[in-house]
């Protein structure tokens, strides 16, 4: 069984227990523990990194699509996920087994750093591989184009920066890494305190406006081919990047990141919809007005990125201690509910100024709106279960001093989960997953009652374990 966080990606996992079962005794769990993950660090990794998927015989790897033998990926459930997994295991046991391990999957993220500060999806270690990009070391070719998409460079950094800190700064070349990337993070946030989905070097200056609904026809004009260039909140990126410059504040205590939270602040302020749709669209232009992306990501509010730019705005709220970041919290959340699907779930998208659900349907390579919910391209989440619960708890924890965070990140777990945990690791140290027909992160082709290998399984599990060692 995996536990996860009550948010995804959102920090750690904290677990309580309760007093109805017999806990697995830590002598257990360690074993365990340390039997997943050596098996993980020594067998399975390619030069400390790691893809999404694996055949039980470890010849077929999975990234997004199939991996190189020298291939390994960086965007989450990838090589700084596994990574974040050690570390935590290394805080719970002190074990510097779990700290090489983490360090090597640091390094592994080092050598595929962009000169412009930061990653794109994969790393390959092969000079002459197809996917190889423009790495700062001097040993790649091509592409500079650092992203914020899917969480790349944002889960690449924090995982960076707590290894920093767990090796008290002591480790050149990651030290040097974190501090590169933060730079050129920093520099690609726009003076109005937006990010852009990639960015090669500094962003232009740009004038401060507040969000609006386009004049034009938005169904078919006011494309922009370069939509990468403006400002994003696609795929968590609000709080992601929140997620990076916190741990940046508290590690270097450097006042330079409290700086970029509240500029990111005042643009999620900005950038919220007036009436009657208070919430957010997935990406704006210079104008703020919400525009295409890809080919069937169509200018709309966005649900899941405004539950995402709530949770953004109480983290940023829990440092900055400015009230202004709690102001957009209760229409937004109050125009959400009112929004919510019949069957309860919240849609994707909703049409600008009508407030109906928004989709598309696809015909080839051709993409359609409809507000008909029938005919749904399945490679992507069109409706997601509502976090609106959750983001009303951490307001209220804000309103009364106590911690959001705690709200956030937390997640009961039982002590018949971790003892399943250990139960279910094999005699090799491995979790085996049994595929049956669910949708999985990078389209992963499998077929229905294929074993495979999972870094995300990986990594939620050792979590669960490492928290119950760190309580015990």
């Amino acid at each position: 069984m995996r536990v996860r966080a009550a948010v995804p990606g959102i920090l750690a996992v904290c677990l309580t227990f309760s007093s109805s079962h017999a806990a697995p005794s830590r002598a257990e769990v360690e074993a365990a523990l340390k039997k997943a993950a050596t098996y993980f660090a020594e067998t399975v990794a390619v030069q400390g990194g790691y893809v999404y998927f694996y055949s039980p015989d470890l010849s077929r790897r999975l990234g997004e699509g199939v991996a190189r033998p020298s291939e390994i990926w960086v965007q989450p459930p990838g090589t700084p996920t596994v990574g974040l997994a050690f570390l935590k295991a290394y805080e719970a046991t002190g074990d510097p087994l779990y700290l090489d391990a983490a360090m090597a999957a640091g390094k592994a993220l080092v050598y595929g750093q962009l000169e412009s500060g930061g990653w794109r999806n994969s790393i390959d270690f092969d000079p002459s591989g197809p996917r190889i990009d423009q790495y700062r070391n001097g040993k790649g070719k091509g592409k500079n184009y650092s992203t914020l998409d899917d969480q790349i460079t944002q889960s690449a950094l924090r995982f960076l920066i707590r290894l920093d800190a767990a090796t008290r700064f002591e480790n050149k070349e990651i030290h040097e890494a974190a501090e590169y990337g933060l730079k050129h993070l920093l520099d690609a946030q726009f003076s109005n305190g937006a990010f852009p989905q990639v960015w090669q070097q500094k962003v232009k200056p740009v004038s401060e406006k507040k969000a609006n609904y386009p004049e034009h026809d938005w169904r078919t004009e006011g494309r922009i081919k370069e939509y990468w260039d403006q400002y994003t909140l696609n795929d968590r990126v609000a709080s992601s990047v929140t997620e990076v410059l916190l741990a940046a504040l508290e590690v270097y205590k450097d006042e330079r990141y409290l700086d970029a939270l509240q500029q990111l602040g005042s643009f999620l302020i900005q950038a919220q919809m007036p009436d009657p749709q208070p919430a957010w669209a997935q990406q704006y232009n210079e104008e703020m007005q919400p525009i295409w992306a890809r080919k069937f990501e169509p200018p709309a509010i966005s649900g899941r990125e405004s539950e995402d730019v709530m949770i953004a705005l109480l983290k940023i709220y829990e440092v900055a201690k400015d009230e202004q970041f709690l102001k957009p919290i209760v229409p937004a959340v109050k125009y959400l509910e009112d929004s919510l699907l019949p069957d309860g779930r919240q849609s994707r998208y909703y049409e600008l100024e009508t407030n109906k659900p928004l989709y598309m349907e696809r015909k080839g390579d051709v993409y359609t709106l409809t507000n008909d919910d029938s005919n749904l391209p399945d490679h992507y989440g069109w409706k997601n279960e509502p976090r609106l619960d959750l983001i009303k708890n951490a307001y209220r924890a804000a309103l009364g001093g106590q911690s959001v965070s705690t709200v956030l990140e937390s997640q009961d777990a039982g002590p018949d989960q971790v003892e399943e945990i250990v139960k279910s690791l094999d005699d090799e140290g491995r979790w085996i997953s049994v595929y049956a027909g669910e949708n999985l992160i990078g389209q992963a082709k499998f077929r229905e009652g294929d074993s495979y290998i999972s870094s995300e399984v990986f990594a939620d599990n050792v979590g669960v374990m490492s928290a119950f060692l760190a309580r015990k």
